[in-house]
């Protein structure tokens, strides 16, 4: 597939047809789960991401599991109802299927909890799993860093397996109104206004996980300083934005 460049007032396109939406939904879950797999991201299937439903808002859809993130397809793709179970309709496309249930206990509660939420992703990356047993925040000792400055959370709790919602509504309230936040001794997890949002966020932490592993004694920007490139940086849809180099440089 070739890209046509884009400019920095390009920003994500939604359609008001719910039908339309649906598909469109579709088609970047499954594409982030190729960029996954383009990343070596979730190679032993450690990871999911999820995306509301436009019209059964409380419904998300996951990929089947089973899949392998560097073949996932739209048609891979199941809806998950409140209760876990995987809805059979065929009038959109939807087929009940066995599920990463892990998945359904983290994203849920967060897609309860958080009607603002469209999408949520988790992976375990190398840098990001790391730097989570660390049990500590994001330092703004870089350009990436400054980004999540007070806008991340930390999940402190031993439950690296998360064997129920219970869990997940833990983190969900960990998690709070941040954008992102880090598992104790698990990983990374990020959400957003569209799956491409919530994944362009996600490795753009997974760098500054990584800068905050790699640097020997950083000095750290003053509070002042990290707000000034932060409200620079971040915008409505930078996440989308960083998205659309990933996909055009890995798939």
């Amino acid at each position: 597939m070739t890209y046509a460049p884009f400019s920095p007032s390009d920003v994500e396109q939604f359609f008001d047809d719910p039908v339309a939406e649906r598909a469109r939904r579709r088609e970047q879950l499954a594409q982030a789960y190729r960029l996954f797999g383009a990343l070596k991201y979730g190679d032993l299937g450690d990871g999911h991401i999820s995306i509301r439903d436009p019209e059964r808002t409380n419904h998300f859809w996951l990929l089947r599991y089973g899949v392998s993130f560097h073949a996932a397809a739209a048609t891979d793709t199941v809806l998950v109802a409140p209760d876990g179970s995987t809805v059979d309709e065929a009038a959109i496309g939807a087929s009940p299927a066995p599920i990463n249930i892990s998945a359904y206990h983290i994203h849920h509660p967060i897609h309860e909890a958080r009607p603002d939420v469209a999408a949520a992703a988790h992976v375990h990356t190398p840098w990001g799993t790391a730097f989570s047993t660390e049990r500590r925040l994001i330092e703004p000792i870089n350009q990436e860093a400054t980004q999540f400055f007070e806008t991340h959370a930390l999940f402190d709790d031993e439950e690296v397996q998360v064997l129920s919602t219970e869990g997940g509504k833990r983190i969900a309230v960990a998690l709070g109104d941040k954008r992102s936040i880090i598992l104790a001794n698990h990983g990374l997890l990020t959400t957003g206004r569209s799956v491409a949002d919530a994944l362009g966020w996600l490795v753009t932490m997974e760098r500054a996980c990584e800068v905050q592993l790699k640097a020997n004694n950083p000095v750290r920007l003053s509070d002042d300083a990290t707000r000034i490139a932060r409200a620079d940086l971040v915008s409505d849809h930078v996440g989308w934005q960083t998205f659309q180099y990933l996909i055009r440089r890995h798939l």
